[in-house]
């Protein structure tokens, strides 16, 4: 292992938790030394737990197979084990809550796939390219909690990762309207066609929950800390609807915007083309080089093509058009699973790491 940190993934057996074993099976800085799951997974190899129900295209990773599954909420067990965790875990949110709150307090630092947390105002929420100076507020979570290396940290939800890195870069623009559609894939309700067959050769126009998110936790990435906590922007007026749409991976966005003052269609592209976040600044392992990637092909970006662009964890942009109702409209992509989940989260761990708040114990 060497100089790896060690790492755990509780909720390592549904289907975020096994994309994070695929994805760190061969990671430079990560090792996955303990993988936790519910009370019945417990005590079976990792194999043995995910039998019959390995969504990923690689195999399982040997080494990780063979480790037993702790119980998740064995905490004091995992934590004995590990530098740090990711949480994935498929609980009621009160109890994702207050179960990531124990490891934070046994002086773990988690960084979670769920959303029980994205609203706690002292908890970064994440999309790293975009708003790394949230960290900042880590110092009165601590205090909040009362440790000294235990915190939280959360990745947003998977359909905001399209349409709101694509619209960062023209912040100083003033967005203040915003109207989106977005059309999501299975896999980010954890099911494959085998398991939902209802889903072949259909659309279901209702994810809950998910309309609400797109609204609102943009505001929460875009906000400032101020106070200790994290106070989310007032603009741009954000509309969502959310559809389940027959694909395996990729959720596609489609977008409408106004500004306070409107940019040119050149800039905007130029602005795409040229942005770097802090993981590409700091060249990080998982951080795509080419973040925001556009087509000026009409018929691209489109799924089955894009979504693994930049090992799955760019953004691919296409078709923008000024608007006659609104100042512009585009199209935009991100894999749900790679970086709208376990991608996304590894990345802000090694943004973590890289800002020196992980370490071996």
């Amino acid at each position: 292992m060497g100089d790896k940190l060690r790492v755990g993934i509780v909720g390592a057996t549904g289907m975020v938790g096994q994309r994070f074993v695929s994805l760190l099976a061969n990671h430079p800085w990560f090792e996955v030394v303990t993988v936790a799951a519910s009370e019945r997974s417990a005590g079976k190899t990792y194999a043995e737990s995910v039998a019959g129900r390995w969504a990923m295209k690689t195999p399982i990773p040997e080494k990780i197979a063979k480790l037993k599954v702790l119980n998740a909420s064995a905490v004091a067990e995992v934590a004995a084990t590990v530098d740090f965790i990711f949480s994935a875990v498929d609980m009621k949110k009160d109890e994702i809550k207050a179960l990531e709150e124990t490891y934070a307090k046994a002086e773990l630092p988690v960084v979670s796939n769920n959303s029980a947390h994205r609203w706690t105002e002292d908890v970064p929420m994440l999309l790293p390219e975009l708003n790394d100076l949230h960290l900042q507020v880590l110092a009165s979570q601590k205090k909040r909690l009362g440790t000294k290396t235990g915190f939280i940290v959360v990745k947003p939800n998977c359909s905001i990762q399209s349409y709101v890195p694509a619209l960062h870069p023209l912040l100083d623009f003033g967005p203040k309207e915003l109207v989106v559609c977005t059309y999501q894939a299975i896999s980010g309700a954890g099911k494959t066609f085998e398991t939902w067959p209802e889903m072949v050769d259909n659309v279901i126009p209702y994810i809950g929950g998910e309309e609400e998110k797109s609204e609102k936790e943009p505001l929460k990435v875009w906000g400032k800390v101020e106070g200790g906590k994290i106070i989310p922007a007032v603009k741009p007026a954000i509309t969502a609807q959310c559809i389940r749409v027959p694909v395996t991976d990729g959720h596609m966005a489609a977008a409408f915007v106004s500004f306070e003052k409107k940019p040119s269609k050149e800039v905007i592209l130029a602005r795409w083309k040229e942005f770097k976040g802090k993981p590409q600044k700091l060249n990080l392992p998982s951080a795509p080089k080419q973040f925001i990637k556009y087509f000026e092909e009409d018929n691209r970006p489109q799924t089955k093509s894009e979504r693994d662009i930049e090992n799955g964890m760019g953004v691919t942009v296409g078709r923008l058009r000024e608007d006659h109702i609104y100042d512009y409209k585009f199209v935009s992509l991100s894999h749900n699973t790679v970086r709208g989940a376990a991608g996304g989260a590894v990345l802000i761990a090694e943004l973590l790491k890289a800002e020196g708040y992980l370490s071996r114990k």
